[in-house]
């Protein structure tokens, strides 16, 4: 049996520039953090069964891949060349469709972990590639680079996305003292909208050629932001992600509603400095920066937003950072050689 786990992550600014429809064109350039919410995946050989079974939401066992229902469980056992004897069962700390690149981290932990069951050891790098490949590549599902690098490499990071489709890395080097202070001034609220990213995405894609610009200046946004990170200045960093919102709402339509508009505009009059909604949007998780003695009016405020909107899966998620990306926390496979 292996288990493995890869973190949910937030980002701050330049989402949108992973997208290849962009950076093969334009560098894109990302800012985000990994947080200790988890999607966790148990592999198990089963020798004496040779059927297929995928657990999570619901249940399939099936004989071979190509009848499984699960897209990424198919592809990915496919690609490895698991035929049968094998169970798979994943769980997560939140709901997926939120924001918080839930489904890539599925696909890291799930690459890396029937790897590791075939033998080979990912690297962070090799995981996240892998995970790109299965999501863009096999999938063709419309979407970037950025959640699969955050997730499989974790902690904070800017990542760059080069034009032959290269991708560099580098470390934000945030002290604890620092980290905690900033950890202090988020709140993390789940509207209790799902969505689908690649709706969103895939309308963003057939437009992005009339908003290069604004694509442009929000990949410039990240070194700026990174001296304020590293300065402490949470609220220039505030007013950087509410510019940055604004310009990806400014993308197409469908990225924002009237209810989430109120939800983030109370926020504000409440006394937050600035956010924005994470992931493609449409719906999921805002996130604000606001000074730890207004947390309690803005809480309020967006409770009684949900309660007012009958949201009944609205909650505030509380998070702390953390530096390790997709890792095996249990590797178990005596006797578990079979093909």
């Amino acid at each position: 049996m292996i288990v493995v786990r890869a973190p949910l992550r937030i980002s701050f600014v330049g989402g949108g520039t992973d997208l290849p429809d962009f950076y093969r064109a334009h560098t894109g350039r990302v800012i985000s953090a990994t947080i200790d919410k988890y999607v966790y995946l148990v592999i198990n050989r089963t020798p004496m069964i040779k059927s297929i079974s995928a657990r999570y939401s619901i249940c399939e066992t099936v004989n071979h891949p190509d009848e499984l229902e699960h897209t990424r469980i198919r592809e990915a056992l496919n690609k490895v060349g698991i035929m049968s004897n094998i169970e798979i069962g994943s769980f997560a700390s939140i709901p997926g469709k939120t924001g918080l690149g839930s489904s890539s981290s599925f696909s890291v932990a799930l690459l890396k972990g029937l790897h590791h069951l075939a033998g080979k050891k990912l690297s962070p790098r090799e995981a996240a590639e892998a995970a790109c490949w299965l999501e863009i590549d096999a999938l063709q599902e419309p979407i970037g680079k950025q959640d699969q690098y955050a997730t499989a490499i974790g902690g904070f990071n800017i990542f760059q996305f080069n034009k032959d489709d290269t991708v560099d890395i580098n470390p934000v080097l945030l002290g604890y003292e620092s980290a905690c202070k900033l950890e202090d001034h988020m709140m993390l609220f789940f509207t209790g909208i799902t969505r689908s990213a690649s709706d969103v995405l895939g309308k963003q894609r057939t437009e992005m050629d009339k908003k290069i610009k604004v694509y442009q200046d929000m990949a410039a946004q990240v070194p700026f932001f990174e001296t304020a990170l590293l300065a402490g200045n949470i609220e220039k960093m505030a007013s950087m992600m509410h510019e940055g919102w604004l310009m990806k709402k400014s993308l197409t339509e469908g990225i924002s509603s009237s209810l989430i508009d109120n939800f983030y505009e109370e926020a504000r009059k409440s006394g937050a400095w600035g956010g924005k909604v994470l992931g493609a949007g449409g719906g999921g998780c805002i996130l604000m920066l606001v000074p730890p003695e207004k947390h309690k009016s803005v809480r309020e405020k967006m409770l009684f937003i949900a309660k007012e909107n009958n949201l009944n899966g609205f909650q505030e998620i509380p998070v702390k950072f953390v530096q390790s990306g997709a890792e095996v926390l249990l590797n178990d496979t005596q006797g578990n050689d079979y093909c």
